[in-house]
C-alpha cells in the first residue's frame, strides 16, 4: 500500500508530469468556462422552466396534463442520462432527426434535470398555506396572478437549496456531453490524453476544476440560503 502511494506521487511530481499541467490547465479551464459552463446554464433555465411549469400543473391538478406530467417524471427519473443522450444524439437521426451536439446536451440536460427539479418545485408549492390563494381570491386576483405574485415567490425562497444542489449536479454531470462528441473539458482532456498518454495527471487536473467552481457555487449557495432566512424562506 505505501508503495503504491509513493509511485502515485513519484508519477504525479514528475518534471514531465508538471510539464504536461501546466500545459493543459489553461486549455482545459478555457473549454470549461466557454463550453461547460454555458452548457450548464443553458441546461438549467431550460430545467428550471420545464420544472415551474410542471410542478404549477401538479398543484393545480389539471387532469390530463397532471398525468402526462407524472409520466414524464416517471420515465426520466427512471432511466440513465447517458442511455438519454445516447437516445436522443445517436437515436433519432434513424428517425430523421438530426441535431447539433451542443443542442442535442443542453435539451438532455434541461429534460433530465427538470423532472428532478419539478418536484422540488412542488413540495416547495405545497409548503405555502393554502389560505393564501383564498387571501388573494378574495382581494380581487385572479388564478395566475395569485400564483405570480404569492405563491411562487414563496415557493423559490423555500425551493433554493435543493434547486442550488441541482446546478451543481449538473455542472459536474456535464461531463457526460463528451460522451455525444461535445467538445468540452473533460472531451479536450480525452483528447490530450490520448496523444500524451498522461491519463492520472490530467484526469485529476480535471476534477480540480469541477471541484474548485462546485465548492464556489457551493458557498454562494450557503450565503443565499442564509439571507433567504432572514425573510422566513430557508431555515
Amino acid at each position: 500500500m505505501l508503495e503504491a502511494i509513493g509511485a502515485f506521487f513519484a508519477q504525479m511530481f514528475s518534471s514531465r508530469v508538471w510539464g504536461i499541467l501546466v500545459d493543459s490547465f489553461p486549455r482545459l479551464l478555457g473549454y470549461f468556462l466557454r463550453v461547460s459552463i454555458p452548457l450548464t446554464l443553458l441546461s438549467f433555465l431550460l430545467a428550471l422552466v420545464i420544472s415551474v411549469a410542471v410542478a404549477m400543473i401538479q398543484y393545480a391538478q389539471v387532469p390530463v396534463l397532471r398525468q402526462i406530467c407524472r409520466f414524464y417524471i416517471w420515465v426520466v427519473r427512471g432511466t440513465p442520462l447517458l442511455v438519454q443522450l445516447y437516445m436522443v444524439f445517436y437515436g433519432l437521426p434513424s428517425l430523421g432527426v438530426m441535431l447539433d451536439a451542443f443542442p442535442c446536451a443542453v435539451l438532455v440536460f434541461g429534460f433530465n434535470e427538470g423532472a428532478y427539479m419539478a418536484e422540488s418545485m412542488r413540495g416547495a408549492l405545497e409548503a405555502v398555506p393554502r389560505g393564501q390563494l383564498e387571501a388573494g381570491a378574495c382581494v380581487g386576483l385572479r388564478y395566475l396572478q395569485i400564483m405570480r405574485h404569492i405563491v411562487l415567490p414563496q415557493a423559490f425562497r423555500i425551493a433554493f437549496p435543493a434547486l442550488s444542489n441541482s446546478l451543481i449536479s449538473m455542472v459536474k454531470g456535464t461531463s457526460l456531453a463528451a460522451s455525444v462528441t461535445v467538445m468540452e473539458m473533460f472531451r479536450q482532456a480525452q483528447v490530450i490524453n490520448g496523444r500524451l498518454h498522461e491519463s492520472l495527471g490530467l484526469y485529476a487536473e480535471v476534477a480540480l476544476i469541477y471541484l474548485l467552481f462546485c465548492t464556489l457555487l457551493t458557498f454562494l449557495q450557503r450565503r443565499g440560503e442564509k439571507r433567504l432566512s432572514r425573510f422566513g424562506g430557508v431555515k
